[in-house]
């Protein structure tokens, strides 16, 4: 791979993590205050989604940073090893974790959409449960297709 290619994405995974940055600095403490005005018997809720918002962040930007050494190893013409391997390994394995923390919060945010009267609120979950979802899968089948790759590699360095 080129290096001009892996310079691009390695900017694309950076511009991946500013927007959701900005999320979790301005609005997520909007929506806890939000579910708080909703249901102000339960001023607990403010904190229930913070602490679920919140620490859907640190497997996101786990994983960013593993999509980030991935393309490094690139660079260093070391596609096909198990570092590699161990990265995209990580990287399934928080897009579970995300979409685990999502699933496990959908419950509140089933409570606002309910208060509130807008129900594609719970949609929104939704899609950022199946888009984790989805890139964990990805990130499963690049895993496999990776580990055969270097076996066949192996393989053939074996037989020259």
């Amino acid at each position: 791979m080129k290096r001009g290619s892996t310079i691009f994405l390695k900017g694309a995974v950076i511009l991946m993590g500013l927007p959701v940055l900005a999320i979790y600095i301005f609005l997520v403490p909007e929506i806890g205050s939000f579910a708080a005005e909703l249901y102000p018997d339960h001023s607990y809720l403010k904190f229930l989604v913070w602490i679920d918002l919140y620490a859907t962040a640190i497997p996101y930007y786990t994983a960013l940073f593993q999509a980030f050494k991935l393309l490094g190893y690139m660079d260093k013409q070391q596609s096909f090893s198990d570092l590699s391997v161990q990265a995209l390994k990580s990287i399934k394995r928080c897009a579970l974790a995300v979409s685990g923390l999502f699933a496990l919060g959908m419950p509140l945010f089933y409570l606002v959409a309910e208060k509130d009267d807008a129900p594609g609120l719970i949609l929104i979950g939704m899609v950022f449960i199946f888009a984790s979802l989805v890139i964990g899968v990805f990130a499963a089948v690049l895993q496999r297709l990776l580990m055969e790759a270097i076996a066949i590699k192996s393989e053939n360095d074996l037989t020259v």
